[in-house]
């Protein structure tokens, strides 16, 4: 054992070995409880030798792949990606909305974080989604004028080129306006969305007109969907550069739109809209360094915090979705989750102790309050004692270039099309992206999140997200490119795929392919996903104390994964969601 596995783990081994003998049940068999999923030995990812882009819908993935063809690099096929997907998935690719984009800059071995996450309006207050008596009122933040944070994808996009791209704005535009004028063929999952979110969007005239045909009949697979209102925003941005957006007529329409659905955003509320260029937080886990988004994303925070906990254990001896392994996940994420109500938020706003929840001497005293053998109550987790100091329908995209430049984005609308509301003339669907602050103190979102005073609603404040693009370097060079969208569960989408690689060996389509589990504190349960585990293991948990819940599938990773010593990019996009697609050359 000593020869195979590092000198931290052999305590732990030994400590599971003694556990196992006062345990009432024996640990039970790793290779029984993975067959429902051996098939993943069959599983084989995309291959390139040069370029990869891996994105939620295939024609963006084909129009970041033509921009790496042509000379362009991993930002500029980025950026060209986020505006494609605007016009071709419209319920989470957007220009209405905001996002964070993490940069690998292969020459100078540097990562960093673009902020261009949504800010409230000057006129956002504490209680302004409270009710007469005090309680929080979910459609004031969710389906309102009040709803709608100042949208940061524009700014965002120039901010990237500007720093690390070789095109402009209008270059990388250029695609995207071409689909949104010529029209594009509605496919299934298209249709499909759109007949799912008819009641939100046709409570908006302006997205009923664009959304639907003049009848009121729905787009079926195969016809053509023109966007000319959104070609015509675009083209003003082309010629513009954000000005085009933030000012002038396009800001006018949204600000006008935003007022008579009863918000508040001004002129200057869009205007003085600021980009940040942040630093990434990072860790390290067996040997790799994990780079992801700092705050005012939770995620690359807890992706680390809960890694540094399960660093302590042997997972891979372990086994993939054992009882064991599972139980220690669940039990990092429940602790990880709790701290997440207390300290995250816009760290330009509340100091957020990210040093103390990613030292690994704080993952060395979570793991003294597990046990191995019972679950903890989530009523008895409290937040650590540390010293002073988030949408289903989010989308996600990765990037690698020919000089090994890495992009990993995650932008959203927050909601299936954000609030349904699409600012008159523009084409531009906007946010919902307040429902992710703090309405009143721990009452969860729609999400089921539970947020404190460091997430409360302040005027110019972003909004807590669990976003998290991230890019795992070996040696200093990028090994994995990941994240996904899902709301509260994105965090444990992405640590499962990273853990996957790492402790269990898979290639980055079975990491994907793979059951996947969440546990946020609260609710106190274990999410699986259906048919993901087998009785026997769901019976282990059970017995450990464990409340699953089997519910639909989670996530949608878009993942590319360097691999030096084939000299070849491998990569996957999720099967989870219709019409992804990883393609490379």
């Amino acid at each position: 054992m000593t020869a195979l596995m590092p000198p931290p783990l052999i305590r732990p081994i030994a400590a599971f070995a003694a556990a196992a003998v006062i345990a009432l049940a024996p640990l039970t068999a790793h290779a029984q409880e993975a067959a429902i999923y051996s098939s993943m030995d069959a599983v084989h990812p995309v291959w390139a030798k040069s370029a990869m882009v891996s994105v939620q819908e295939k024609v963006a993935a084909e129009v970041g792949l033509q921009v790496l063809k042509d000379g362009g690099n991993a930002v500029d096929a980025g950026v060209a990606v986020a505006l494609a997907l605007a016009v071709t998935l419209p319920r989470a690719g957007n220009l209405g909305g905001g996002g964070f984009m993490l940069v690998h800059d292969a020459e100078s071995g540097e990562t960093k974080a673009i902020d261009y996450r949504e800010m409230a309006p000057s006129s956002a207050r504490r209680d302004m989604y409270l009710d007469a008596d005090g309680n929080a009122d979910s459609n004031l933040s969710r389906f309102h004028g009040l709803a709608v944070g100042v949208p940061g994808t524009v700014a965002g996009m120039q901010l990237a080129l500007e720093t690390y791209g070789t095109m402009t704005l209008a270059e990388a535009a250029a695609p995207a306006i071409r689909l949104a004028e010529d029209g594009i063929v509605v496919t299934a999952d298209l249709a499909d969305s759109l007949k799912a979110l008819e009641k939100r969007l046709k409570a908006w005239p302006a997205s009923a007109k664009i959304f639907f045909k003049e009848d009121g009949g729905f787009y079926e697979p195969g016809d053509l969907f023109k966007q000319p209102d959104l070609a015509a925003t675009l083209k003003k941005i082309a010629a513009e550069g954000p000005d085009g957006f933030y000012k002038g007529a396009v800001a006018e329409a949204i600000a006008a739109s935003v007022l008579e659905a009863g918000g508040a955003m001004s002129l200057e509320d869009l205007a003085n809209y600021k980009v940040v260029l942040r630093e990434p937080v990072s860790g390290t886990y067996r040997g790799h360094e994990i780079v992801s988004m700092p705050p005012p994303s939770s995620g690359g925070t807890h992706i680390i915090q809960i890694l540094n906990v399960l660093e302590g254990y042997p997972v891979g001896f372990l086994g993939h979705n054992s009882s064991d392994t599972i139980h220690l996940m669940a039990e990092a994420m429940k602790r990880a989750y709790a701290d997440r109500s207390e300290y995250l938020g816009d760290p330009d706003f509340v100091d957020v102790p990210v040093k103390a929840l990613t030292s690994k001497a704080y993952a060395a005293k979570i793991r003294e309050s597990i046990s191995l053998n019972r679950a903890t109550p989530s009523a008895a987790i409290k937040p650590g004692d540390l010293a002073p100091y988030e949408s289903d329908q989010t989308t996600h995209f990765s990037v690698v270039d020919k000089d090994s430049n890495a992009v990993s984005n995650t932008y959203t609308l927050n909601f299936s099309y954000g609030s349904g509301m699409t600012a008159a003339g523009t084409g531009v669907l906007l946010n919902n992206e307040m429902d992710d602050f703090s309405a009143k103190p721990g009452v969860p979102n729609a999400y089921g999140l539970i947020g404190g005073d460091a997430n409360a609603v302040e005027p110019g404040k972003r909004p807590l997200s669990s976003m998290s693009p991230t890019i795992v370097l070996k040696d200093g060079k990028p090994f994995l490119v990941t994240g996904s969208p899902g709301g509260s569960q994105i965090i444990t989408t992405t640590l499962q795929v990273i853990s996957n690689m790492i402790d269990h060996g898979m290639n980055v389509a079975e990491a994907t392919s793979a059951a996947r589990i969440h546990h946020q504190w609260l609710p106190d349960e274990i999410r699986v996903e259906d048919g993901g585990l087998s009785r026997d293991t769901v019976a282990a948990l059970e017995a450990r104390g464990h409340s699953i819940k089997v519910g639909s599938v989670m996530g949608s990773t878009q993942s590319i994964h360097a691999d030096p010593d084939k000299g070849l990019l491998l990569g996957a996009s999720d099967p989870r969601r219709p019409g992804a697609a990883t393609v490379g050359y």
